[in-house]
């Protein structure tokens, strides 16, 4: 009977299985169990590869229901909620699919690649991580069998480039201070009989054995019996070319003993810990036959510690490598709607995330100088170009790429023709039929990715014949226009350019509206939950005028966004509220408007305060409670000419100022006077409103 080798055999099976008609779909799942050997096959792949098709599986995208993308949003606070978003949420599994072009078979091959990625604490001095899961996330990801098992327990870890520049900084300075070299215990008064005992014995051990080297000029003897008595606890071994005796079965209190006798009464005994070499290694008391030869152990055993140090660092930059490698070959990477995506593989695996979306686009374009959104290629013509409500991965896999979705073998070779061919290879096997992967699995959606975005080169009259390289295909002015494009929102049509950092809209009509609409927006929170969008609406309308409000956005169910007609609506309501909740009078009580800060917890200010609210790593769940997190006390912020001066509410003033105010009674009965004056001039106003209103009613 033909007896098969472990690789053969699991070769064998996995032929049997891959060849199968209508096999599972073939998809090459790596973990830290594999991962070496994948890398090594994954590099040749990418550098011969056309263009890289990426996908991540994230625990979550919103932190809290206010941190959702709205229409309402500009473009900066966009990049924002993406930050925060990329920031809180892990990654735990990315997609990685190199496209090539095979000229003999006319068609691509691809290899997709499923990496289980787990942020895990590999480094005694790095800080373990953090993230949130969203329910939502993690359920949607359960019903697509995500296996939670395997990303826990056999994710691969990583370091980002900052955390490696960290630890190395770190180790540096503890190799420049000194502090690896052998740690000297601190002495410890013996008050315990038993540890009196014990140092004594320990004493005479390491004499009787010291004593022996010597007689026997540093070779094996007799002498050394008594110590391998000691029920094991004495090994003699050899450290760097030195007699040495290995302790094992002592306590930690106990090895700290040893170390203080060692150091007490025998200069030419040093007590080595290389927890370097080996975390678990047991220490060891070496014999040096000169102080020369002791100041050399010591050097020695710094340096081992290190280089050992060092190479744990390597080892511990683990799925980072991959990203590496995509920077390193700068190939064309195609996401599809990926500016998340992007934000997730720089504050992972590069930096922490810039605090704005234009430097964020500089960064970004430096270690990665070629990425396409498939949306941005999609839309590129009328042709292409999807409805806003189907524009999901699986909808233009399904629409642009039926005789992958279905499977080759399902379509007519007259209806192929109009088609790009995509075959799979996993582990130099090949194949063309398979069965329909398990969608929002990482390396199948990167997979989906890429053939979509072939499919809409093709259609965009892109011949891959002609393209003898990557850098052809990046260097193709069918394409070219649409690199570097990124979706901030696909919602509202705002894109970023990575290599300007310059955001624009889909239309210039958009663009030219949203210049101007956000100066007409104001903020309010805290509201009195009992009031609804028509209520407040209401309120607003009977001071300012019917067609005074545009629009009122609910941010969440402590907070709106009111948007005037007017810009200068917001500076007057703005002062109204600061002006009637001072006065806090009778007339004030009775103004339309007070029904909006009834209760005294009402905060209302321009959109700029939105921006500084959002760009805060703190997340509470309700828009009013995060306002109050990040430390804003004051009940309203003031627009005069486009400068906000912050008004503070009562409480929040010291008690210098209310000295100051004391003093100054005239000043103020004036102010006083100046205030019921500009209630009343509402009330006038207000009434004048009403009167005109009546009036156009009965017309």
């Amino acid at each position: 009977m033909t007896k098969h080798g472990p690789l053969t055999a699991v070769t064998r099976a996995f032929t049997r299985a891959f060849t199968r008609a209508y096999s599972s779909f073939p998809l090459k799942h790596v973990t830290k169990s594999n991962f070496d050997s994948t890398f090594a096959d994954l590099r040749a792949h990418v550098r011969a590869a056309d263009f890289v098709a990426i996908d991540l599986e994230m625990t979550g995208v919103t932190s809290a229901p206010w941190r959702e993308s709205f229409e309402f949003d500009r473009s900066d606070i966009r990049y924002l909620k993406v930050k925060d978003s990329a920031e809180k949420f892990a990654v735990v599994q990315f997609g990685v699919c190199p496209f090539r072009w095979d000229h003999h078979r006319d068609a691509f091959i691809s290899h997709p690649h499923n990496f289980f990625i787990f942020p895990r604490q590999e480094l005694e001095s790095g800080a373990s991580y953090e993230f949130l899961c969203q329910t939502t996330s993690m359920d949607f990801l359960s019903k697509y069998q995500f296996d939670f098992n395997t990303c826990i327990n056999e994710g691969i870890s990583y370091l980002s480039r900052a955390q490696e520049r960290d630890a190395l900084r770190r180790l540096n300075s503890r190799h420049g201070d000194g502090v690896l070299e052998l740690k000297e215990a601190k002495d410890v008064p013996l008050v315990s009989i038993v540890d009196v005992l014990f140092s004594e014995r320990m004493k005479n051990k390491l004499s009787e054995w010291r004593d022996g080297l010597l007689r026997e000029g540093l070779g094996v003897s007799q002498s050394y019996g008594s110590l391998n008595e000691s029920r094991g606890q004495f090994q003699i071994v050899f450290y760097k070319m030195r007699p040495a005796l290995c302790l094992s079965g002592f306590t930690s209190h106990q090895l700290k003993l040893i170390q203080l006798v060692t150091r007490k009464y025998f200069r030419d005994l040093i007590y080595v810990r290389n927890e370097a070499e080996n975390p678990h290694s047991k220490p060891l008391v070496v014999y040096a036959d000169s102080e020369d030869d002791t100041d050399s152990l010591r050097k020695e055993v710094k340096d081992d510690s290190y280089r050992q140090a060092e190479k744990r660092i390597m080892a511990a930059i683990g799925f980072r490598q991959v990203i590496d490698l995509l920077s390193t070959e700068q190939k064309l990477l195609v996401g599809h709607n990926c500016f998340l995506d992007i934000g997730h593989i720089y504050s992972k695996f590069l930096y922490p995330l810039p605090s704005t979306a234009e430097e964020f686009a500089f960064s970004v374009n430096k270690y990665f100088p070629y990425i396409v959104d498939t949306k941005i290629v999609l839309n590129a013509n009328q042709v292409l170009k999807m409805k806003k409500s189907s524009t999901s991965l699986s909808s233009a896999f399904s629409l642009l790429c039926p005789h992958i979705a279905l499977g080759s073998r399902k379509c007519t070779n007259a209806a192929l023709q109009s088609f790009v061919n995509v075959e799979i290879e996993i582990n130099e096997m090949r194949s063309s039929e398979w069965s329909t992967g398990v969608k929002h699995e990482a390396g199948y959606d990167a997979f989906m990715t890429g053939c979509v975005f072939a499919q809409a080169c093709s259609n965009l009259g892109i011949d891959f014949k002609l393209h003898s390289t990557s850098k052809s295909l990046i260097q193709n002015e069918k394409l070219q226009k649409h690199i570097n494009l990124l979706y901030l929102s696909w919602s509202s049509g705002d894109i970023i350019n990575l290599r300007s950092g310059n955001r624009s809209a889909e239309s210039s009509l958009l663009q030219q509206k949203q210049k101007s609409v956000y100066e007409n927006f104001v903020l309010i929170w805290g509201l009195p939950s009992i009031l609804r969008r028509r209520d407040i609406k209401q309120c607003l309308v009977k001071v300012f005028g019917l067609t005074s409000v545009v629009s009122i956005y609910r941010v969440d169910e402590t907070a709106v966004f009111v948007q005037f007609s007017k810009a200068e609506f917001v500076s007057k309501f703005l002062d109204l509220k600061e002006s009637l909740e001072r006065s806090n009078d009778p007339i004030s009580v009775l103004h339309p408007l007070s029904k909006l800060w009834e209760g005294g917890h009402t905060f209302a200010a321009g959109y700029e305060t939105y921006k500084e609210i959002c760009s805060s790593p703190i997340s509470k769940v309700l828009f009013a409670e995060q306002a109050e997190a990040i430390g804003i006390r004051w009940k309203t912020k003031l627009i005069e000419l486009g400068v906000e001066d912050t008004v503070f509410d009562k409480e929040s003033k010291t008690k210098a100022s209310v000295c100051a105010a004391e003093s100054k009674t005239g000043k103020k009965q004036h102010e006083t006077d100046d205030s019921r004056s500009l209630c009343y001039n509402v009330i006038n106003d207000f009434h004048d409103t009403e009167v005109k209103q009546v009036r156009a009613s009965n017309l």
